[in-house]
């Protein structure tokens, strides 16, 4: 069956939308005005030099709600405010003296080293919790500002950083856990994704876009790193010369407005793709909305353009030449992890475990680090997944068991359950400011109630739990993805509940989730409401067709 219409709708752009390249240089809403009186790179040397020595109540809220979102830092939620609050309340009431701080890993990849001072910090400064994103990055929680300076001269002496980890810039750029290694990698993309980031992330010339700007570089097969739900993608491909290069894709996005990305239709070979990269970047800033927030990432200029007039813009306005045609990828599978033991292109193997929808611990990630140190050749290879996982590069494979179970014992499960491979969840009411309900609890809550429900239910199936309409946790294109919200409940009090989304996927076939109007299921109804659709899937399925397909043609009772 096709895929569904992409959600964001093709209209006629209106007059007055930003625009710089047409010349609207006025900001027009509060955001485009504090990025225009002040470069937010600039923020972090008022981190160092004032903020940190004088507290809290000494910043400036421009930089606060704002500005330090460059720098990777965010205000987290305010204990014991309750979901039906989030709408009603003013951000000064909102949120806490303390910050997440997210710790920009581009391509997933650590070493030992790095890992080892992340791990350090969450458990000196940050209460010992730490979150694995869905973009590869590792997010600290109970930060206080007076901390920060040290904390940057810790991740700095090993070569990371927070710079642009968050705020209408380059956010981190997704590659392949096991990029030219694995046995069907198309190109080893590593080195040009590192390339990118070291040449232009932190550069003024980009640190001003209408919105973020999400980025994946991958040579994966398997098409890891979610090339559809990018604003920009290279996707390994072999070229019209039989050559190794990318299929460039622009213009993905979820939240409140999902779309699916394009294929522009060229071939980039791999030493254009930093140079191609910028261009796309730089339509956006040029040619980006910014009246409207909501309306302004680089789907919104797809959407009403079309590729067509995109590729003839930056081909003719930016690159200053013709790109040439190329092939679409192969064909791409739904469900895409790199959980399990997989042999290496050299004989040695990668572990990959998940964790609990992506809640660790500093001293688990300390553990990860010597885990690493003791199995991986000497050296210290960790790499984090686009679905929350972590995995262990280069240990023989004589080792691979003794891997499996010191992972493991640390919570990383490298032969998990279908329920808890496919769990991901966002980061939720705990420390979300816009979040409505808890997420990574309920998650896993969920996961343990459907292995007992379901113990030998092991066709591979995403369950994803987000705790609020922006899609962190990627529900609309999940088998089973719950949107949170809260309702009243009998008592007058807010229940936690979720509208359902049904059979979305990526991949050859994608399409965005089917929901029904009304059909919501409390925190507490959910495991029932999964184990009747899925025995109703087990049921009914026609040969082993995969949950979306399923749910595709389903009728709607059958998914009540």
């Amino acid at each position: 069956m096709p895929a569904r219409e992409n959600a964001t709708r093709s209209t006629k752009p209106k007059r007055g939308q930003g625009q710089w390249a047409l010349g609207y240089r006025e900001p027009l809403n509060k955001n485009e005005q504090v990025k225009r009186d002040d470069d937010a790179l600039h923020v972090r040397q008022r981190i160092l030099d004032i903020y940190s020595v004088r507290g809290f109540d000494s910043i400036d809220p421009a930089d606060l709600r704002n500005r330090f979102r460059w720098m990777g830092l965010y205000t987290q939620r305010k204990e014991g405010i309750p979901g039906g609050k989030t709408a009603t309340l003013e951000p000064e009431e909102l949120e806490a003296a303390f910050f997440m701080l997210r710790v920009r890993i581009d391509g997933g990849a650590l070493t030992s080293e790095q890992l080892r001072v992340v791990a350090g910090i969450s458990t000196e400064f940050g209460r010992d919790v730490a979150d694995v994103s869905d973009r590869q990055n590792v997010q600290l929680h109970w930060i206080r500002i007076e901390d920060v300076p040290e904390i940057w001269r810790r991740l700095e002496a090993v070569g990371l950083s927070t710079t642009e980890a968050c705020g209408d810039c380059p956010r981190v750029m997704l590659g392949c856990p096991l990029e030219g290694i694995a046995h069907d990698s198309v190109i080893d993309a590593a080195p040009l994704l590192q390339a990118t980031v070291e040449k232009y992330i932190g550069d003024p010339a980009f640190s001003n876009l209408p919105r973020k700007f999400k980025t994946s570089i991958s040579g994966c097969a398997r098409h890891c790193t979610n090339h559809e739900i990018n604003d920009v993608s290279f996707v390994g491909v072999v070229g019209p010369d039989g050559q190794p290069g990318f299929d460039l894709w622009v213009g993905g996005g979820l939240s409140t407005n999902p779309r699916f990305a394009e294929r522009v239709g060229v071939f980039v070979r791999p030493d254009e793709v930093s140079d191609v990269w910028a261009a796309v970047v730089s339509v956006f800033r040029d040619y980006g909305y910014r009246r409207q927030r909501n309306h302004a990432r680089l789907k919104f200029l797809i959407a009403d353009w079309g590729v067509e007039k995109f590729r003839e813009v930056l081909e003719q306005e930016y690159l200053h030449r013709a790109l040439p045609d190329g092939p679409a990828p192969a064909a791409s599978p739904n469900h895409r992890d790199h959980i399990g033991v997989e042999e290496q292109t050299d004989g040695r193997v990668a572990v990959g475990g998940i964790t609990k929808s992506g809640r660790t611990s500093g001293t688990a990630l300390h553990g990860l680090a010597e885990v690493a140190d003791r199995y991986s050749a000497g050296q210290g290879q960790i790499r984090l997944t686009a679905q929350q996982g972590v995995v262990v590069l280069n240990v023989a494979p004589a080792d691979s068991e003794a891997v499996v179970g010191e992972l493991g014992e640390l919570g990383y499960t490298v032969r998990p359950s279908a329920f808890g491979r496919g769990a991901m969840a966002c980061t939720g009411i705990e420390f979300c400011k816009l979040a409505l309900v808890e997420t990574k609890q309920r998650s896993n809550e969920i996961r343990i109630e459907m292995e007992k429900r379901m113990p030998d239910f092991d066709t591979p199936i995403t369950i994803n739990v987000n705790g609020c309409p922006n899609s962190c946790a990627r529900f609309q294109v999940a088998d089973i993805g719950f949107k949170g919200m809260v309702t009243r409940g009998a008592d007058g009090g807010f229940d936690e509940t979720f509208q359902v989304h049904l059979g979305g996927q990526l991949g050859t076939d994608a399409e965005f989730g089917r929901k029904f109007r009304g059909l919501k299921v409390t925190a507490e109804q959910a495991p029932e409401y999964i184990e009747r659709v899925l025995r109703g899937y087990l049921e009914r399925r026609e040969g082993g067709e995969p949950f979306a397909t399923y749910v595709s043609r389903a009728d709607e009772a059958w998914l009540l």
